[in-house]
């Protein structure tokens, strides 16, 4: 699921970083999933990008009075957001719920064959891809960043980025971000045309939530029920019972259609406490940037970490760098 819409509605985030730097980041956001799509189209990648909307279900976090709020919020800063009560939600989605907000301009894609399509392209515009290298000591002496691996290599240069995802840079103060546990389902292809999410990605307000979207061939993917511990075996675990609840919730939602599940999974993922990312110079490594995209919408910050990374390593600053840093508080 691609999206511009953060995990902390733009009212929350205002309240935490200021209105207008808030929806500064909105709009950020959404002209980033659209510099993706670009990205995509122009390098030829087969990575299955479908646009589509985005419903944002009324649920236990937020009902469909703030939901109407969020709206007016985001139609002031010119985001494509309507409202939409009970009934209309009704009459155009078949979902029941008391409300939602439907946003345009976010979409669907493949990661696993957009990533390899990225790289690909990275090769062939010279980059020189070496893996797996585990980094285990960082030197920034001398002007220069130096990099030494488990085997004794070492790796030099003027400057370094450094975007790692959960396993972040223990530079990063700790306050930034937490990290949490997530799992998720995927159905066996069938037919899904009559379903909401043949044209729409959805997603609900609530703690825990569900995520659903569908695939090219009829899948049908849905996760959540977050927790927050980062233990692999405890995670794996809990895996079968975990599905077994996104499933009990998928059919609540789609209750027409019967869900075969073939695939279940879990995994780890950082979230900061106004879900936006950490984009910035970690204290005490000079020479070094990090990038850690918390939350549900790290396709989204890539596009904006690489733009604010561009510049950065030429010495410049990118207008939308001031917008990421210090996250963890409120702006003054």
């Amino acid at each position: 699921m691609i999206e511009w819409e953060l995990d902390v509605p733009l009212r929350k985030l205002s309240d935490a970083i200021g209105a207008r730097r808030a929806g500064a980041v909105y709009r950020a956001c959404f002209e980033a999933v659209g510099q993706l799509e670009y990205t995509i189209r122009s390098a030829g990648i087969r990575c299955g990008w479908r646009k589509r909307d985005a419903i944002y279900l009324a649920g236990d976090a937020y009902g469909w009075r703030a939901l109407r709020e969020e709206a007016r919020l985001r139609e002031g800063t010119g985001l494509p957001t309507r409202f939409l009560n009970a009934a209309a939600l009704r009459s155009e989605y078949s979902l029941e719920r008391s409300g939602a907000l439907v946003s345009a301009g976010a979409g669907e894609l493949d990661p696993v064959r957009l990533t390899a399509g990225l790289l690909q392209r990275a090769r062939q515009q010279g980059c020189i891809i070496a893996a797996p290298i585990d980094i285990v000591a960082i030197d920034t002496a001398r002007n220069r960043v130096c990099l030494q691996d488990g085997s004794g290599n070492a790796y030099e240069a003027r400057r370094a980025i450094f975007a790692s995802g959960y396993e972040a840079l223990k530079q990063i103060p700790a306050k930034a971000y937490k990290t949490r546990s997530t799992w998720a389902i995927a159905t066996a292809p069938a037919r899904i045309g009559s379903l909401p999410l043949a044209t729409s990605i959805i997603w609900e307000a609530s703690d825990p939530y569900i995520y659903v979207r569908s695939t090219a061939d009829g899948r049908v993917i849905a996760g959540g029920e977050d927790e927050d511990f980062v233990s692999a075996t405890k995670r794996d675990r809990m895996i079968g019972r975990k599905a077994a609840m996104i499933v009990e919730k998928l059919g609540r939602l789609l209750p027409s259609h019967e869900f075969e599940v073939e695939y279940a999974w879990a995994g780890c993922f950082a979230e900061s406490p106004v879900g936006l990312p950490y984009i910035a110079e970690p204290a005490g490594l000079p020479n070094c940037l990090a990038v850690l995209g918390s939350g549900g919408n790290g396709i989204t910050f890539a596009v904006l970490a690489a733009a604010i990374a561009a510049d950065w390593v030429t010495g410049h600053r990118h207008p939308s760098a001031r917008l990421f840093e210090h996250v963890e508080g409120k702006s003054k």
